[in-house]
């Protein structure tokens, strides 16, 4: 386009930037088209394979002729019915099938049509510094008011409440958390929760609880909706992505009251369609693995955390071991200038790719994020890298 072009992109361009995953994996890909043989330890995309059972599911499903129309947007009901289910089995939550679940592809999409149904242009949007940057570009995309909120380590990762009280709470509609917190790997327990809940019912604010890591690494998967009244006032948002190694299937859900998964819905209904059938029923038969499955998924991470536990101790930093989920987030050494620093020193001269913590949000600036989806093998080639190039402390 030429420079003097009159046609401009709508102001909500400007206000977010490129993901930086989507940036980095571009240029890590130049690095292995050149014969460079980066190994990943950035994103939290698991590497294995969703059940036996579901891969046969969808084949079956896929060469039915009827399978392939379009679906309602509310979802199949025996879905609705296999999300209540699950929670119910898993989380001890009741949930009305038919009223209290909506389907979603992703829940990347689910925040995108929660912020747009209750925030107008100027509103106030509670999100977490560090925190997932989709909660702060979403809501620059829905014209909303960021007020991000410090976690700190000094605090274990947790909400200030008096500090919450300080900010300006009658303009606020919506506050994004999320437990086991992504990148710090801090699980709440039922106080938290309860706290969380009664700031949002005091000040009338949406508590929208992201909640994709719970199965991973964490032997007790809680969920914010165990709260008595808990559902008038939340929403939370659950996938398939980490807990069934399903994160391309885009198979996710968000519960809540009646009253609020309707207003989603009239969003959601004039953005996307249905979801593929034979995927919805995989789905279903996902959500039937017993506690088998999530022991034979964990048993691999915690294999692959020993070894991420050797390479953040290796490069000199510190870490909490009770961490859950996908991640290791751990703290770069005093004299490091920041995770960025050591995350481009690892990539540029181990050919390790790992996560800087600030693009998490300032309070990560002096932290470094590694991911458990890459083999074992992989995990200890990449410490052995790290030590041929002299980064370690050992």
């Amino acid at each position: 386009m030429k420079s003097d072009s009159k046609i401009k992109p709508a102001d909500r361009v400007a206000s977010v930037k490129e993901y930086y995953f989507s940036r980095k994996l571009r240029e890590v890909a130049e690095m292995n088209a050149k014969g460079l043989d980066i190994i990943s330890l950035g994103i939290g995309g698991p590497d294995r394979m969703p059940d036996k059972d579901v891969i046969d599911t969808l084949a079956s499903e896929a060469a039915k002729e009827g399978n392939h129309s379009y679906q309602p947007y509310v979802g199949i009901p025996a879905l609705r019915q296999a999300f209540a289910d699950w929670y119910k089995k898993w989380y001890d939550v009741e949930l009305d099938p038919s009223t209290e679940i909506q389907p979603l592809i992703g829940s990347k999409e689910g925040i995108l049509h929660i912020s747009l149904a209750f925030l107008n242009p100027g509103d106030g949007v509670l999100v977490p510094n560090p925190g997932y940057p989709t909660y702060t570009s979403v809501s620059n995309l829905a014209q909303a008011q960021i007020f991000t909120y410090d976690l700190i380590e000094e605090n274990g990762w947790k909400p200030d409440f008096d500090s919450l009280e300080k900010l300006p709470l009658e303009k606020i509609k919506l506050m994004w958390v999320n437990y086991p917190h992504m990148p710090t790997g801090t699980q709440a327990d039922d106080e938290l929760y309860a706290r969380i809940i009664e700031f949002g019912r005091k000040h009338n604010i949406v508590i929208a609880h992201d909640n994709p890591y719970s199965f991973i690494l964490n032997p007790n998967p809680k969920s914010i909706l165990s709260v008595p009244g808990a559902k008038e006032i939340a929403i939370e948002l659950n996938s398939l992505s980490k807990s069934h190694n399903m994160a391309g299937w885009r198979v996710a859900m968000l519960a809540s009251n009646p009253q609020f998964v309707n207003w989603i819905l009239k969003v959601k209904s004039n953005i996307d369609s249905g979801m593929f059938k034979p995927v919805m029923l995989v789905a279903v038969k996902a959500l039937q693995c017993d506690s088998n499955w999530y022991d034979e998924l964990n048993s691999v991470y915690t294999a692959r955390r020993k070894v991420a536990e050797e390479i953040a101790t290796a490069l000199g930093c510190t870490f909490d071991p009770d961490q859950k989920g996908l991640f290791l987030w751990a703290k770069v050494p005093e004299n490091c200038p920041s995770g960025e620093t050591l995350a481009n020193d690892a990539l540029y001269k181990a050919r390790v790719f790992i996560t800087p913590g600030f693009i998490f949000g300032s309070n990560g600036e002096k932290y470094i994020r590694i991911s458990l989806c890459a083999t074992e093998e992989n995990m200890r080639k990449a410490l052995n890298r790290l030590k041929e190039a002299k980064l370690t402390k050992q």
